[in-house]
């Protein structure tokens, strides 16, 4: 057998054990691997495979893959490393009916293909699927024209949710229908959502399994998902659902929403609190960073164990590396955004550190994944309609801007790249702490919350400053504003709040997601403190900076302030999108007899406060119906904000009776200094005895656990413990972050992964999603992209296209570039670009 064959079964071996399957009984269990088995086949199969196929009646399967039985279960075809696993695609086709096999596998050890013969073309995937998760996804059988000819109507979750409603004299009595539906909390499609359903089916149709809806915030994303979800499990092309969503706070959020919808018919639980009993479920939600990390997607998963995956946010749950999760999958895909790609298309393309380019290659990036390359996702519904059909309401914009403020006004804004503690690399578009130093000092910050409170919409039922949302630049100065407006509140309305006016509701704040819950809930700090009869939140604004961005639900809101330039499209719509739902204030009033003095019960604007002409810049075509002025502030100045400078070292000159007698060097072993291995493992004690750390671990909160770390643990005068001595301690060769540190002390990963460890996984990424043609370039392309991941003078050289410089790099050369396919000596670059961080392989 030649190298590359022999190479490509080795590889294939190992991801059959890691898989699962057997080729030796144990414990008395039998194996379920047999290896090239004999096999008939018909005179019609010779002749349809090709007279130079095989020369006798006889073929030989390279691994038959059986079920618990014993049975015939899956076909895998091998291939050399060189070779493309479809050539065999027509062979293990008549392998697999002689078998009676429904499932094929085409391997060549480096890239795999799952072909479900009864559902159509070979699908890539980057590990193989447990014999337990093929056993279960066998027993469905899909039927596309079930799903196409469905009929759907606009009681489609309403005959779930309450089956016999028509029947009932409650809904047959026309005047009590109203209350019978709220009481219920019936959920009605509207037209547009039947529409998106219909796209679905059409799409099917055409043969099409991967979809994209495009719907304005506020228009009922899940509730229309929801119909797609019964949709695929009623008529059996579907066995079980996974819904990602990429914030931790919506998980409860879908799985309530699902639970109010479909429960009657299917079960919902959020992955991390059901680990062993997900199984039982239709429908698992789940953050897409939590697979993420420490590739536990594919530790914890298997291709075949979902039939629909749906990435709530598209844009953002399956943005950068995040897309191996959702690729990862066989089956249906669907994904929702509130983003519409036209928002960019103004934008050149470019090679800029921009956020807005980011975006626009996110997002033109979502397209594709979704099969919508031609721009036209599978269904749109935009705000504009939505306005228009009376489903939404437009903001008055408030343009209020100083002269401090306009200084930001500029087409590149403040724009900065900075890893976080998680390892993740971000942009933003300013300078957090020169930000804070010199454009918002205290009087400036009392000057925006002052024109604020005194513009702000009120509540038409109690009079109160209306419900609102405030988006500051920091957590820090979140606390600052905060305590402003409380300030403010205690003079405008003496004795009402007691400081419970504004809250600070970010990730160091304690219970912080409950706050988002109880603001929606109008119970935050207390409730009706001006009408006992009336149910609006005490505490009246949360300040955030980006926890109540997307997915968060709170339909009474009248203000949102925009203390901080916005510069990212998506985060402009997110967050404008808190405001646009329509709301009668009277569901909160449980006092008839006050409804006569209320005029405007009807929500029908919310205030937009933008200090830094955001709405100018993004949306042109807004009214703007109110402009303000701001007097000049005559607070004193803040500061430049300039650093320091490079550290320029002198010599002390030692006076002392003692001199040195002796200096030596000596190199300290792969096993580390003792005291650097007790240091780590004293750290490890005063981690896990912490009772306030192992809470939050628990409970996935990691930016508490991470803000507190360095806040509460790090520097201290007991121990000193900082992130650069934990490092050296663990004696990895590449810079690991903070979290990943603290979820090997709490067992969350087994060990730390090395940097080629890292880099195989992220090349396993770049193959699943591009799909390389030419499968013998493979070892020449993942050696460029491991060079250009790891080399700063590789990455320089073919950015300035130097290419005679190779010939002098030590890790890359020019022979070594020569072998990679022309294609993919751009391709690589950009997709690292894109998609990799490459903060984590830095020693």
């Amino acid at each position: 057998m030649p190298d590359k064959e022999a190479t490509a079964r080795i590889k294939i071996n190992k991801l059959l054990e890691g898989a699962g399957w057997r080729f030796f009984a144990e414990d008395n269990t039998p194996a379920n691997i047999c290896l090239e088995p004999s096999v008939t086949l018909k005179s019609s199969d010779l002749i349809a495979l090709g007279e130079n196929f095989e020369k006798t009646a006889k073929g030989f399967i390279d691994f038959l893959l059986l079920d618990d039985k014993g049975f015939p279960l899956i076909i895998l075809e091998a291939k050399a490393e060189d070779k493309n696993p479809l050539v065999g695609k027509e062979q293990a086709r008549k392998y697999a009916k002689s078998q009676n096999c429904r499932f094929v596998i085409l391997s060549n050890g480096n890239l795999h293909y799952f072909w479900d013969l009864e559902r159509g073309n070979p699908y890539i995937i980057t590990s193989f699927p447990t014999p337990h998760s093929v056993a279960g996804y066998q027993k469905v059988t899909p039927n596309p024209h079930r799903l196409i000819d469905e009929q759907i109507n606009e009681d489609y979750i309403v005959l779930t949710q309450r089956p016999n409603y028509q029947s009932e004299a409650a809904w047959r009595n026309e005047t009590e229908r109203p209350g019978y539906i709220q009481t219920n909390r019936l959920a009605f499609l509207r037209f547009y959502q039947l529409k998106a359903v219909h796209a679905l089916q059409r799409a099917v149709k055409d043969g099409k399994d991967r979809f994209l809806f495009e719907m304005a915030t506020g228009t009922g994303k899940t509730l229309t998902a929801a119909a797609v979800i019964k949709l695929l499990l009623r008529t059996g092309n579907a066995r079980r659902v996974l819904f990602l969503v990429d914030r931790l706070e919506l998980e409860e959020q879908a799985r309530k929403a699902f639970a109010a919808l479909l429960s009657t018919d299917f079960q919902t639980v959020i992955y991390k609190e059901n680990r062993d009993d997900w199984r039982r479920a239709e429908i698992v939600v789940t953050t897409v960073q939590s697979l993420l990390f420490n590739n536990k997607y594919q530790r914890l998963f298997s291709p075949t164990d979902f039939d629909l995956v749906i990435s709530d946010e598209a844009h953002r749950s399956i943005g950068g590396n995040a897309r191996a999760v959702f690729e990862y999958f066989i089956g249906y895909k669907l994904g929702l955004t509130a983003t519409p790609k036209d928002y960019l298309k103004h934008l050149k393309k470019a090679n800029s550190g921009d956020p807005r380019e980011v975006e626009r290659r996110l997002l033109l990036d979502t397209y594709r994944t979704f099969g919508c390359e031609s721009g036209q996702p599978t269904y749109r519904y935009t705000l504009l309609e939505g306005v228009k059909d009376g489903y939404l309401i437009s903001p008055t914009v408030v343009d209020a801007r100083t002269e401090i403020t306009t200084e930001l006004l500029s087409e590149k804004g403040f724009i900065a790249s900075f890893t976080d503690e998680t390892g993740e690399d971000k942009q933003e578009a300013f300078k957090q702490r020169e930000y804070e130093k010199r454009f918002f000092a205290e009087a400036t910050n009392q000057l925006l919350c002052k024109t604020f409170l005194e513009n702000a919409l009120c509540d038409p039922v109690s009079g109160e400053i209306g419900k609102s949302i405030i988006f500051a630049v920091s957590q820090n100065h979140a606390a600052k504003l905060a305590q402003i407006l409380n300030q403010m509140a205690d003079r405008m309305f003496p004795g009402k709040y007691q400081s419970d006016f504004a809250v600070q509701v970010t990730s160091q704040i304690p219970e912080a997601q409950q706050f988002t819950i109880n603001f929606t809930n109008n119970k935050l700090l207390g409730t009706a403190n001006f009408l006992s009869t009336y149910k609006t939140s005490k505490a009246r604004v949360c300040v955030t900076v980006g926890m109540m961005t997307t997915g968060y639900d709170c339909p009474d809101i009248l203000n949102l302030g925009l203390f901080r330039p916005i510069f990212s499209p998506t985060d402009f719509i997110q967050i404008k999108g808190r405001g646009t739902r329509r709301h009668n204030f009277f569901e909160q009033l449980f006092d008839d007899s006050r409804k006569d003095a209320v005029t405007e019960p009807e929500k029908k604007t919310y205030k937009l406060f933008d200090f830094f002409a955001s709405c100018e810049y993004f949306e042109e075509k807004f009214k703007y119906d109110e402009v303000i002025k701001l007097p000049r502030s005559h607070g004193k100045s803040a500061g430049n904000g300039e650093g320091n400078g490079p550290e320029v070292r002198g010599t002390y000159e030692h006076l002392g009776p003692d001199i040195i007698s002796m200096i030596s060097e000596a190199t300290v072993g792969s096993d580390g200094m003792k005291i650097d291995r007790m240091f780590f493992e004293k750290f490890e004690d005063t981690i896990r005895e912490n009772e306030f750390i192992v809470k939050s671990v628990e409970t996935g909160q990691w930016d508490r656990v991470i803000d507190y770390v360095n806040r509460e643990v790090f520097d201290k005068p007991e121990e000193y413990y900082s992130l650069e001595k934990l490092r050296k301690a663990t004696d990895v060769d590449r810079r690991l972050t903070l979290r990943e540190i603290l979820e090997k002390i709490f067992g969350l990963i087994p060990s730390f992964k090395s940097r080629d460890e890292l880099l195989e996984e992220e090349f396993a990424k770049f193959v699943a999603d591009i799909k390389p043609e030419k499968v013998a370039a493979i070892p020449a392309i993942k050696n460029f992209f491991k060079a250009y991941a790891t080399n700063d003078q590789l990455r320089s050289i073919i950015e300035s296209r130097q290419f005679t410089d190779l010939a002098t790099n030590p890790v890359f050369s020019t022979r070594d570039y020569r072998a990679v396919p022309e294609k993919y000596r751009t391709l690589v670059p950009e997709y690292i670009k894109d998609y990799v961080s490459l903060n984590q392989f830095i020693a």
